[in-house]
């Protein structure tokens, strides 16, 4: 896993900036608590923080390779998993190895393929590779963007990192959000390769970045690609199963302890019950971890989105499957407390406003962390397989926008807390309408395709090439905050490319959402879990957690001076803070944790706001 960090200067000898590569590598000491390291050349400068995954004493990086025309030296943050037979490969032409990590054979199949090396690659990656043969930098991040990567172009060459913190910590990086960051931060559509600071770059998904002295090239090795299916439902449900099987078996390689994240809804279940199944058959148990609130299930009241509680299904499941399970119940003190705010924003380095969803993952995470090292999580099938109401909204059907923002009760870019001025200067709504437009531009229509096919594919395109990056985000910075690995075997290519070209009539064989995941893995999962209708993540209903946002919300009306007011709506928050409702709505309470977040992170990163 880890976190890499690196300059590359065309102007400058880097070899006597030692201070400043050790600054911006110790900004990803959470992501690699096993270890750190730097190496300096004249023109590139590498720093790595490892977490320690697979051949725990050799896996040590940077990692150079000698060659008579100069070295080559990579710093690589994930996984692998068909890094077995690329060794095998490499070494029938010649290679050879001094360790058992991933690592190696990365380095050693850029040598042999160069930059066509990320098309044999299957795994979550990102990571840098300084050619010195050609004074060239070579950055490569995996298909599905599970793990972060950015970069931010200097006059004289690059500075990357696998968060922003990284880049931000070096002193030629500007601070600085513009009100187009504003926008993509507050639009929750997640546009390709936009980072909300300026001048700063998401390398994007399923692309290779190269920076020489002649500038910097970005080059696309894999997309989502339209293909005709050809499979009928017998043989579509059976191809699914072979892929997770496969799937499973090569992420369940660690040299350190396993397991699963369990919610009890059909992604999670089927992976656990897979695993488990895989892990028997060598004499193991899996462990379990399910998040839960005080009181949730006992006092559970329906909502729009949640219809059921998940700990009796998170039990049926790991009944069925034999685990050693373990619920991590939260409160709502812990939910809202500024400390644990802090760290969430300081993880992802934005203020996301997702509020109690960001605290108990991250507190979860950080619970698993005590007693296991990797996780596998469900995260990504809904997007691939089509579980989310809004696949099955007419409105959202119809098109004309991001179907996550048709239902009311999903739109997360309500912005009604906005400073009015704010507001209009920014355009939202214009912001979302021309990413929506330029995102459709990119999908292709399959000959004789229906006209509702059409509409559906363009559904799921949108899901998986945008909402699941907002998800993978979230999930990747809130488990490395704690040095947590968390896998998601949903978001292997090969699944993706296959159920994506599937027809939504194969997608939803028997009338209901994930037909083909649950037609594929019924045998591993309990009745329960097979009849029960999509939950998402769980929220808690405590009153008490709209209480303590507004009590900690109430602190800021007292400092009218306060930045944050730049952004959010003085009167807004105290009609909320003060309103005489005792619970809040959804609106109200997303909105005050979003203007907790960014006071927050107004405070912590203190960014140069240009709002004109």
């Amino acid at each position: 896993m880890c976190g890499i960090t690196g300059w590359v200067s065309f102007g400058r000898d880097l070899r006597s900036e030692q201070a400043t590569v050790d600054a911006m590598t110790e900004t990803m000491s959470c992501r690699g608590p096993d270890g750190r390291g730097t190496w300096l050349s004249e023109h590139a400068a590498l720093g790595h923080r490892r977490l320690a995954i697979i051949d725990l004493p050799g896996g040590r990086q940077p990692m150079a390779v000698p060659t008579p025309d100069g070295p080559v030296a990579m710093v690589y943050s994930g996984e692998t998993y068909n890094f077995t037979e690329l060794r095998a490969e490499l070494t029938g032409r010649g290679h050879r190895f001094d360790t058992d990590s991933d690592t190696e054979v990365v380095l050693h199949g850029y040598l042999e393929w160069g930059d066509a090396l990320a098309e044999r690659l299957n795994g979550m990656y990102a990571f840098a590779i300084w050619d010195s043969r050609v004074n060239k930098l070579v950055m490569i991040r995996d298909r599905m963007g599970i793990k972060p990567f950015y970069y931010y172009e200097t006059p004289d060459g690059v500075l990357f990192g696998s968060e922003p913190k990284a880049i931000l910590a070096h002193p030629g990086a500007e601070h600085t959000v513009t009100l187009d960051g504003l926008r993509e931060l507050f639009a929750f559509v997640k546009t390709p390769g936009h980072a909300v600071w300026e001048g700063m770059r998401e390398v994007e998904p399923g692309t290779v970045v190269t920076v020489s002295a002649q500038g910097l090239r970005t080059t696309r090795y894999w997309t989502l690609r339209t293909r005709a299916h050809t499979d009928d439902q017998a043989s579509s449900v059976a191809h699914v199963r072979e892929l997770l099987d496969d799937i499973v078996r090569r992420q369940l390689v660690a040299d350190v302890p396993r397991c699963t994240l369990l919610s009890g809804g059909l992604d999670s279940s089927a992976m656990t019950g897979i695993a488990a199944a895989q892990l028997a058959e060598h004499g193991e148990t899996v462990r379990s971890f399910a998040v839960d609130f005080v009181g949730q299930t006992e006092n559970f009241v329906p909502d729009e989105l949640r219809g059921t509680p998940d700990t009796p299904y998170v039990h049926d499941v790991a009944e069925k499957a034999r685990t050693e399970h373990q619920d991590i119940v939260l409160n709502s003190d812990e939910l809202a407390d500024p400390e644990v705010r802090s760290k969430v924003i300081r993880a992802r380095d934005l203020p996301m406003g997702l509020g109690d969803m960001d605290a108990s993952l991250y507190l979860l995470f950080k619970a698993i962390r005590e007693q296991s090292t990797v996780a596998l999580s469900g995260e990504s099938a809904d997007e691939v397989f089509g579980g989310y109401k809004q696949f099955f909204d007419p409105e959202a059907q119809r098109g004309g926008t991001f179907p996550w923002l048709v239902q009311r009760a999903l739109h997360l870019a309500d912005n009604s807390a906005l400073n009015p001025e704010l507001g209009r200067s920014l355009d939202v709504p214009g912001y979302i309408q021309n990413a929506y437009d330029t995102s459709i531009a990119n999908i292709e229509r399959l000959d004789g395709e229906s006209d509702f096919e059409w509409r559906m594919r363009k559904i799921c395109y949108l899901h998986l090439t945008h909402f699941v990056r907002i998800l993978l985000d979230r999930k990747d910075r809130a488990s490395m905050a704690v040095g947590l690995e968390v896998r998601v075997p949903f978001c292997d290519h090969r699944l993706v490319e296959y159920v994506y070209n599937t027809p939504w009539s194969l997608k939803t064989y028997d009338g209901r959402e994930k037909s083909l995941l649950r037609g594929a893995t019924s045998d591993v999962l309990p009745q329960s879990v097979v009849d029960r209708v999509k939950s998402p993540y769980p929220s808690t209903q405590d009153p008490k957690y709209g209480v303590n946002l507004r009590r900690y919300a109430r602190e800021y009306l007292s400092t009218p001076s306060h930045q944050v007011f730049d952004i959010i709506s003085r009167e807004w928050l105290a009609a909320e803070v003060e309103a005489d409702t005792p619970a809040l709505n959804q609106n109200g309470r997303r909105g005050l944790e979003r203007t907790l977040d960014l006071a927050l992170w107004l405070d912590m990163y203190k960014p140069t706001l240009k709002l004109s």
